[in-house]
């Protein structure tokens, strides 16, 4: 049985350097800038109430930004630090992301996403997947947002974007932003076969990007947008053929 028989149903992320941990872009962000963790709340919160503030000038439909993780994710996937970790459900799509850039050897980890729709933290039969629902008004400013609770939700917006699509994207959501992924899973029953790390040498980056090329796995495939084609372009200089 091949691995990602194994581990059908589960969600992947790909990481260009396998020393790197699970933490997200804004937890980087406050740790580098701002250590002062008792104002990060505060800044967390003033971060979304600006993009919502002025994003709408940008979108076709602006309602969308009155969902607190659907406006997570649009700010995820244009750059600004959140508090989300991107996902794949597809193990080719992770190990792009992770062998495109890498320079080392790079890694690709695995969650058991099936058992986390039904876990709960060790003690808080109460904290189920449909309780701590970001997607419902008022759970992210009263249970992701105190930096408090020891969960993880895993899913999609109700309208996922085109780039979430095309990446068959989820999103992961942690509670904590002082904490990886995996320290945050601790607090959950078998914590440990619940998050898999598969390290994938530097070594083999040439012929697999080649696979996943062949694949039709690419910036302008998984980014359908005019700054996927163009951040492409860097792979097809890579690829030449035989005449």
């Amino acid at each position: 049985m091949t691995l990602s028989a194994q581990l059908d149903g589960w969600a992947f992320r790909g990481q260009q350097d396998h020393r790197w941990p699970l933490l997200t872009s804004l937890s980087r962000y406050l740790n580098a800038h701002l250590p002062d963790r008792g104002t990060w709340r505060q800044r967390e919160e003033r971060a979304i109430r600006i993009f919502r503030r002025k994003a709408h000038n940008f979108l076709d439909k602006p309602e969308a930004l009155l969902n607190d993780l659907r406006c997570l994710a649009l700010m995820q996937h244009h750059g600004a630090p959140t508090r989300l970790l991107d996902f794949t459900k597809s193990p080719f799509v992770a190990a792009f992301f992770a062998l495109e850039q890498s320079s080392r050897d790079a890694a690709v980890y695995a969650l058991d996403t099936p058992r986390l729709w039904s876990a709960t933290p060790i003690g808080q039969p109460d904290m189920t997947r449909d309780h701590i629902d970001p997607r419902t008004p008022g759970n992210f400013a009263g249970l992701f947002l105190p930096n408090t609770n020891n969960v993880v939700w895993v899913g999609e917006p109700t309208d996922m974007d085109r780039r979430l699509v095309a990446q068959s994207g989820t999103l992961v959501v942690p509670g904590m932003l002082d904490k990886p992924l995996d320290e945050i899973l601790q607090h959950y029953d078998e914590s440990r076969s619940s998050l898999k790390k598969i390290v994938l040498p530097h070594a083999m980056r040439a012929e697999s990007m080649k696979a996943l090329y062949r694949m039709n796995i690419t910036n302008a495939t998984l980014f359908p947008d005019l700054d996927g084609l163009a951040r492409s372009i860097g792979m097809e200089l890579e690829m030449v053929w035989p005449v």
